[in-house]
């Protein structure tokens, strides 16, 4: 009778968990394609964007029993997928300044239309301006939302994504 019991408690437990996941599914259907645009244009690199998206989203998956509950969720992953990108910019510059000789990088399909000029100003900004910039900008997120997101002051975000902006006219006037 214990055997038939404990076959019975774990019946449930099986359920949660596949309810979690498909919770989870949910979740990466509705917001993956949003999340990708804005590291696109945050990291103006397609192949970048998608491994930045995957690594924020495992790293969701692996806490959802806890992410699930909190009040948002979306921009707890946006902060999480920003604070990748941060991090992989950081190996990146500390790779280039261990590199001896690498010339700049420079866009080969330097294509003249509205999208390219966008992107080639998102370049010239600096990480926290791009991200603030992407975040309420192309992405519509309120300053709140994106200083959540970010961990940072809201009026910190406004700053940041004005001087952002204004580079960016001064690259598209040029």
């Amino acid at each position: 009778m214990d055997r038939v019991a404990d076959q019975r408690t774990d019946v449930p437990e099986i359920a949660e968990v596949a309810a979690e996941t498909f919770s989870f599914g949910e979740f990466f259907e509705e917001h993956h394609r949003r999340l990708f645009s804005a590291l696109c244009a945050a990291t103006a690199n397609r192949q970048e964007a998608e491994e930045v998206m995957q690594e924020a989203f495992l790293k969701l998956w692996e806490r959802w029993d806890r992410v699930s509950g909190l009040e948002d969720p979306v921009g707890y992953l946006y902060r999480t997928a920003m604070n990748v990108f941060r991090k992989r910019l950081r190996r990146a510059k500390l790779a280039v300044r261990k590199a001896v000789g690498l010339a700049d990088a420079t866009d080969a399909y330097d294509v003249i239309d509205a999208r390219a000029v966008v992107i080639q100003g998102l370049r010239e900004l600096r990480p926290n301006e791009r991200a603030a910039v992407v975040l309420t900008s192309l992405r519509g997120f309120s300053s709140e939302e994106a200083a959540d997101m970010l961990g940072m002051k809201a009026a910190t975000v406004r700053a940041l994504a004005s001087r952002g902006r204004a580079r960016m006219r001064k690259v598209v006037e040029s």
